[in-house]
């Protein structure tokens, strides 16, 4: 049986997954924590916090395999 984890922004994330697509998609999922984050910290505070909707890349992933 394989496992599964996600290397995000080039750290190595705790979690394990049993499957890659279940991997795949805490990958997404965490990317769109950081684009919802990203639009909270301009609403509250815009001049430190530039955020374009259109430009903005969040971090890459990665999926491993490590069994």
């Amino acid at each position: 049986m394989s496992i599964f984890k996600i290397i995000y922004a080039g750290e190595e994330e705790d979690e394990e997954f049993s499957s890659y697509e279940a991997a795949d998609e805490y990958g997404l999922y965490m990317q769109s924590c950081e684009r919802e984050g990203a639009e909270i910290l301009n609403l509250s505070n815009p001049g430190d916090y530039d955020y374009d909707e259109d430009e903005f890349e969040p971090q890459d992933y990665e999926v491993i395999e490590i069994e």
